[in-house]
């Protein structure tokens, strides 16, 4: 039971203090589960980012009920869910009741525009630590490489994964035992 609320009060901190959507969440989450508390290794951890991304809906859902499942199964993911998702429905009710008198403050405006910079930080630091435990070979450079084209052609990140996971299965049975990734 505690380990349950330790891990509602995880989402639901990162919850209250997310701005930017699911992808701004991921170096919170990734310090909280990996850093702090230990409870999956940053390799597992970019595996649920996969994953998350892969499903339909809400990224930060998906990712938050992953890693409850993984943790503490069918009660991890009601736990995990509802404290990333209580948060912003406190809020929002607050805003909505109050949404009248919040848009008529400069100070609102300008709040936002001092975090927008803040969150693509946040992001890009997220982007440089998990890319460090991926490595730097021939395999990966191409897969990056190929990833930041399908993007520009505005090919949906699903396919992009899966296209990603084809080639590394058809370099692990072309190239035998070695592992993809490494030293290639």
């Amino acid at each position: 039971m505690v380990k349950l609320l330790e891990l509602f009060m995880v989402f639901f901190k990162i919850g209250a203090f997310t701005i930017g959507g699911g992808y701004a969440m991921v170096p919170l989450v990734q310090e909280e589960i990996c850093n702090k508390k230990k409870w999956t290794t940053e390799e597992e951890f970019l595996d649920i980012i996969a994953i998350a991304q892969s499903l339909p809906g809400v990224f930060a859902i998906n990712t938050a009920a992953i890693l409850g499942y993984k943790l503490f199964g069918l009660p991890g993911v009601a736990v995990a869910c509802l404290g990333g998702v209580l948060p912003s429905f406190i809020i929002i009710l607050t805003i909505a009741m109050f949404f009248a008198h919040f848009t008529q403050y400069r100070v609102v405006e300008l709040i936002f525009k001092g975090v927008r910079p803040a969150v693509v930080s946040l992001l890009a630091y997220a982007v440089f630590k998990l890319g460090k435990n991926v490595g730097v070979s021939k395999f990966n450079i191409i897969i990056g490489a190929l990833v930041v084209v399908l993007l520009l052609f505005k090919v949906h990140p699903i396919f992009i994964i899966i296209i990603s996971g084809l080639i590394g299965v058809a370099i692990e049975y072309k190239g035998g035992k070695k592992n993809v990734g490494e030293n290639n």
